[in-house]
């Protein structure tokens, strides 16, 4: 069966940046006609079958609704059944159970945090990002159409698959010898102790920043490496930078349309499955692409590591430029 899957974050948007910067907002409607859009993309090159991820807004439900009046749906479009809960474990869950049915590739609306909870709950089908949230780092500013176009040519295997996609990196992180969490692009050390709004965004409190991907022109705390140190994702490491030492000040544009002057020491390069520690001599908590997840005390220890256990993410004009070589819009 040619199907893909579809995770529509509600929430993704919304956070305490809307506060403190200039940041974009995809109302849950703008994400409902997003979804509609994929739908009509994919089922008008290939795909046979499409599930959604329910959400406590219904956009999935509201997207076949409308489809369904318009009398535009002509495939089956289901909404996975699973119990939900408002929260990121949603989002997990939906991943596990489209790897489960084995869809060709997964269609994401959210942020940096939102394709993080899918790659908690999937290593193995391919991703495309659209960005609808705050960070755009990992997601893209798509077109839900070009989205869907691209998720047919996987889905349907018309396309060259090697050149196609690409096995991301991630950050790990330990305690001891047990995984506790990843981050896709940052992981920020700060002397915050407590979660609140989750959304970190006060970089005076910042100690560290450890990437595994870093440029300046993405937004938010990756950059303060990437004023630095541009590391790309091919490049088979990351790196970590210490804030408020040295005597050098970058600029780094850590949120839209915010510019901050920040004391920065020179970036320390870990290559792809070195280890290494980090005892912390303050409390504080760690904010993985952009959300605190996990506090930690005086004396604690953590250890970090990049490497390529990250998702297998779809190159969008290389995908579609393959299918089109291989005869992909070609009328039967």
């Amino acid at each position: 069966m040619k199907t893909i899957g579809i995770i529509a974050n509600p929430a993704s948007g919304k956070d305490i940046r809307r506060l403190v910067s200039h940041a974009t907002v995809v109302d849950n409607n703008e994400k409902i006609n997003i979804v509609k859009r994929i739908i009509l993309a994919s089922q008008g090159t290939g795909v046979e079958n499409i599930y959604i991820m329910p959400d406590t807004f219904l956009i999935g439900h509201k997207a076949i609704e409308d489809l369904k009046l318009s009398k535009e749906l002509k495939i089956p479009v289901d909404i996975l059944s699973m119990k939900i809960q408002g929260n990121l474990n949603d989002t997990i869950r939906a991943a596990e159970l489209l790897e489960e049915l084995e869809v060709g590739v997964i269609v994401v609306l959210g942020g940096d945090g939102t394709l993080r909870a899918v790659a908690k709950g999937n290593s193995n089908i391919p991703v495309i990002g659209i960005s609808t949230g705050t960070n755009n780092v990992y997601p893209r500013m798509i077109e839900g159409t070009v989205a869907g176009m691209a998720a047919s040519a996987i889905a349907t295997n018309m396309c060259d698959k090697y050149n196609s996609c690409i096995r991301d990196k991630r950050i790990e992180i330990y305690k001891g010898s047990k995984l506790l969490d990843i981050a896709l692009v940052d992981c920020v050390i700060s002397k915050q102790t407590y979660v609140g709004s989750r959304a970190i965004w006060n970089e005076e409190d910042i100690v560290k920043v450890i990437v595994s991907n870093a440029h300046p022109a993405a937004i938010g705390f990756s950059t303060i490496v990437g004023v630095r140190k541009i590391i790309s994702d091919k490049d088979d490491f990351g790196a970590c930078v210490n804030l408020n030492v040295g005597d050098k000040y970058y600029l780094a544009p850590i949120a839209a349309g915010t510019m901050k002057t920040i004391k920065l020491d020179e970036p320390t390069i870990h290559k792809v499955d070195e280890r290494f520690d980090l005892e912390f001599d303050f409390n504080g908590i760690m904010a993985l692409d952009g959300e605190r997840e996990i506090p930690f005390k005086i004396g604690e220890s953590y250890g970090f590591k990049i490497t390529r256990n990250g998702p297998i993410r779809v190159n969008i004009r290389k995908t579609i430029e393959s299918a089109q070589e291989i005869g992909f819009f070609a009328c039967k």
